[in-house]
């Protein structure tokens, strides 16, 4: 009797300790993601070699994701022909399903498109914390669109995040630090802001809109990655014409460490999709806060960035905030446990 017992509970604590894993691994990965990314772009676009054009980076990292997403629907179908056939059904005899997600794909373009701009005009520390702002734009959608109701200290979060990156951006010291590449143009601290005030407000907007259409329908998240990549390349190739004129020159700029920036932003929104499946909003706020603190601390090596009380305070305020928005108080939490055992 004992021995059927547990041979009746080994498959699911497997499945729970398998997930254990994929959740702990996910959150280090995206930790690790989040954190390189702010550095990176700012790297690459402060090193005193020929520039690449940004559109073209946001326009190869979708062409990038759409590749790696297509080779995942073609996993979960099982053959080549059976992933074919199933992207066929989706996106081409499905038009009308399809056309709705233009609407994140454009959006998801410009936003890219608008963190280079904020990444070449502010430190990697200052827009890592300033980014942080699509907490506040998500929440203040999702109560419009989802018609959501916050809770009193989802309220008291958002205040807090508010008012840490107002701390952050009035800080005395501009955080620029030294820039060896004295071919770029005047950096702008107000278009560097602008710019990821922008990027926020699309990526709240966006994220909300694509959540709704994702809950609308049965269809999986890889597949509805390659729609939102197949739709953005043709936004991504306009945007690249109205920057640049022609596409003779795609490449140029192009390196190993430009190149490795592509994949880098290509797997971010596959990655987020990974943790949103297996980890908590607890466990994901404290991914995002050891990201912040990562990219301080190296911007202050790699960047000379200086580190002043406003920013630290204003820093300490932000990741107070995300903690508090992603608390569930523990009755709820017990209740989600039991439920899901």
């Amino acid at each position: 009797m004992d021995e059927m017992k547990k041979s009746i509970l080994a498959p699911s604590s497997n499945r729970r300790v398998n997930n254990g894993y994929l959740k702990y691994a996910s959150l280090v990965i995206l930790t690790v993601q989040n954190a390189i990314l702010g550095l990176s772009m700012r790297y690459a676009r402060t090193r005193d070699v020929e520039m690449f054009s940004s559109a073209a980076a946001v326009l190869l990292a979708e062409l990038v994701k759409f590749i790696i997403c297509t080779v995942l629907v073609m996993h979960e179908s099982g053959s080549i022909k059976g992933g074919a056939h199933s992207i066929y059904a989706t996106v081409i005899l499905n038009l009308e399903d399809t056309l709705r997600v233009c609407v994140p794909s454009f959006l998801y373009i410009v936003q890219n498109n608008l963190l280079y701009v904020s990444a070449s005009n502010l430190d990697a520390a200052t827009y890592q914390v300033t980014y942080q702002l699509k907490i506040l734009t998500t929440a203040f959608f999702a109560v419009v669109v989802l018609k959501r109701t916050l809770k009193r200290w989802q309220w008291c979060a958002l205040a807090l995040l508010a008012s840490g990156i107002a701390l952050v951006q009035l800080s005395s010291d501009n955080g620029s630090g030294k820039v060896a590449a004295t071919h770029l143009p005047q950096q702008s601290r107000i278009l560097g802001f602008g710019a990821a005030l922008a990027a926020c407000f699309i990526s709240g907007f966006a994220g909300i809109y694509f959540e709704k259409v994702l809950k609308e329908s049965d269809i999986s998240v890889w597949m509805r990655n390659v729609q939102l990549s197949l739709l953005s390349l043709p936004f991504g190739t306009v945007t690249y014409l109205i920057n640049e004129g022609s596409l003779n020159h795609l490449l140029k700029g192009f390196d190993g460490f430009v190149w490795y920036l592509v994949i880098l932003q290509a797997a971010g929104g596959l990655i987020v999709a990974v943790v949103v499946k297996y980890a908590d909003n607890i466990l994901k706020g404290f991914a995002t806060s050891v990201a912040i603190v990562i990219s301080c601390v190296a911007s202050m090596y790699i960047f000379d960035f200086h580190l002043t009380l406003q920013f630290t305070f204003g820093t300490v305020l932000v990741i107070s905030s995300i903690f508090l928005y992603g608390y569930v108080p523990k009755n709820k939490t017990e209740v989600r446990t039991s439920l899901s055992v």
